[in-house]
């Protein structure tokens, strides 16, 4: 039922341009798709609402090329999977994004609470890693769904899940967390 209402708001954006139903897309995803980038970006919350209003910038331009073969919420995360790797390269960030500076950077803000040890922990991770955990953890998508959104073939997908879940649990597990 979901996906047909959002399959009837596309096509009142793409072929009426009712700019209405689009607004009701944004309303729908828009949470969603903040979380995904304030994961990526380790929390920098002004860099999250840019790259999500990019992203809904390009699906909004881009609404006539949903094909429908695959769900409009995996269409809008590769989208926004898209947005957030060409910020990484035209910054020229490494793909482990220089873990070691963010974890000093917020080891001296002597902040040990639950948020900050998982933003410390997710810096570890590279960002393939941390894109696959982000996406199934906070985001509930399947294995499937984030092959269909990074373009990662499944194996590939469940590599990076399983070596970023342990380097998670490791960390949290040095860090205090039992786990119990």
């Amino acid at each position: 039922m979901k996906d047909l209402e959002d399959i009837s708001l596309v096509t009142q954006a793409a072929v009426f341009h009712n700019k209405r139903a689009f607004e009701k897309l944004v309303v729908k995803y828009q949470s969603q798709v903040r979380r995904f980038f304030l994961s990526q970006t380790l929390g920098d919350e002004q860099l999250s609402d840019d790259l999500a209003q990019d992203t809904f910038i390009k699906a909004y331009l881009n609404i006539d090329k949903f094909r429908g073969t695959s769900s409009f919420s995996t269409w809008l995360y590769r989208i926004a999977y898209n947005v957030y790797y060409d910020y990484v390269r035209s910054h020229k960030l490494t793909e482990d994004m220089d873990s070691a500076a963010v974890s000093r950077k917020n080891s001296e803000q002597g902040d040990s609470n639950l948020k900050m040890d998982l933003q410390q922990a997710m810096a570890l991770l590279s960002g393939n890693e941390r894109t696959c955990v982000v996406l199934q953890l906070m985001e509930g998508q399947s294995i499937d769904k984030i092959a269909d959104i990074t373009g990662i073939v499944e194996g590939s997908v469940k590599s990076y899940l399983s070596r970023g879940k342990q380097k998670l649990a490791t960390y949290l597990r040095q860090n205090g967390y039992d786990g119990k």
